[in-house]
């Protein structure tokens, strides 16, 4: 198994959104849910950087390649990937990144450089246990966690030495 793309390192990002395109494919035929032109295209704009845009950020991109496309039917499509677990929504920014676990049960975690934009998401079951073992002893059941880092990464804080 290759190495796993980092926003922060030089890889194939083509090939990080043919990938998303094609789990959303397979998880929407699996769903029975439709995969309509918009939506798929919504999705690869997304999947375009690892930075989150927003939903006007996609009607403006949309707009340029000559879609007529209004806010509704941005956000119908941005509620349709939502739904099916093929975006994420980052609320400290209003925007969306794709979901590099597609098809997963986990929980919503990100790393967010404060100084170019892109958004990792992470993995970190043990993290995701400890706050649900916090909540716990608390009396809390919590239904949803989400938990957004800002910060500095590897390559903004000027050591490539980081992996």
């Amino acid at each position: 198994m290759s190495e796993r793309a980092l926003p922060y390192r030089p890889h194939n990002h083509q090939a990080c959104v043919s990938q998303a395109l094609s789990e959303a494919r397979s998880i929407c035929r699996d769903q029975n849910a439709r995969l309509t032109p918009i939506r798929e295209r919504v999705l690869e704009l997304i999947w375009q950087s690892h930075k989150p845009l927003g939903a006007y950020d996609i009607l403006g991109m949309l707009g340029a390649e000559g879609h007529n496309a209004a806010p509704p039917t941005v956000y119908r499509a941005l509620d349709f990937l939502l739904q099916y677990g093929l975006v994420h929504r980052i609320s400290s920014l209003n925007a969306f990144i794709g979901c590099a676990h597609a098809g997963e049960y986990h929980r919503e975690m990100f790393l967010i450089c404060r100084q170019c934009g892109n958004v990792l998401e992470l993995a970190a079951p043990a993290l995701s246990k400890s706050i649900e073992s916090s909540a716990k002893t608390e009396g809390f059941l919590p239904e949803d966690i989400t938990l957004e880092i800002a910060g500095l990464c590897p390559r903004c804080q000027g050591d490539s030495s980081h992996d």
